[in-house]
């Protein structure tokens, strides 16, 4: 059996440190995440759920616990390291696209496999490839004012996944959608997540989004539980 893609063991995360005011946001969290394995993370505003995704994405560092990726100790990584496993290993996705204003659909797919290495045409194939699996290639070459809200959304899924990262991190990625949107968004989400084989975690409000998905974590003072 193969490694898990990503293994937290005991995480803790507090802000303010040593202060009266301090508070403890994880107490411990532990997660396995598994190759082709859709997780779904729950927890009410405020109890901690992007601080995990930032930790497990290597944005930020855990207080205390470990961070493995592919098998490979992140806690033991100094930033050089761990910069390097975050380019290539993890893809994110937040609520709110941030495409790069100016360049097109297809361009914002192709500006970070170039950053990577990738030749201009191998870019371009894998970037139409990726907006024809989520019904946009037709607005490959539209900038992003001219696309919708939805469309827009979908192309930023591929740009995350632009570099064939094992790890996909999502924080309300429909959060900003309305319900028919939201679903259909969802669904192009989960193509790309089958079709690719990624370990994806992904963070919701949407209760109804979160039971299509393998599994449903909830984060319950600091902790990670079954759903």
């Amino acid at each position: 059996m193969s490694e898990p893609v990503l293994t937290l063991t005991g995480i803790e995360k507090s802000y303010l440190r040593g202060t009266p005011g301090e508070v403890r946001v994880l107490r411990g969290a532990d997660l396995v995440l598994n190759a082709g394995e859709a997780v779904a993370l729950v927890a009410p505003s405020g109890a901690g759920k992007s601080t995990l995704l930032h930790i497990a994405g290597l944005l930020d560092m855990a207080d205390a616990g470990q961070v493995m990726i592919a098998g490979d100790d992140m806690t033991r990584r100094g930033d050089r390291g761990r910069t390097a496993t975050r380019r290539r290993d993890v893809g994110f996705i937040y609520q709110f696209h941030h495409l790069l204003p100016e360049f097109t659909a297809a361009e914002n797919i192709v500006l970070p496999q170039l950053a990577d290495g990738a030749s201009r045409a191998a870019a371009q194939d894998r970037a139409m490839d990726l907006l024809a699996r989520v019904g946009v290639a037709g607005r490959a070459g539209h900038r992003p004012a001219a696309l919708s809200g939805g469309e827009q959304q979908r192309v930023a899924f591929c740009r995350a996944l632009a570099n064939r990262p094992r790890l996909l991190l999502a924080d309300e990625p429909t959060g900003n959608l309305d319900p028919a949107t939201s679903d259909q968004v969802f669904d192009a989400l989960m193509e790309l997540v089958r079709g690719e084989g990624l370990a994806a975690l992904i963070a919701t409000h949407n209760m109804d989004l979160a039971a299509r998905m393998d599994r449903v974590l909830r984060l319950e003072e600091g902790r990670l539980v079954a759903a």
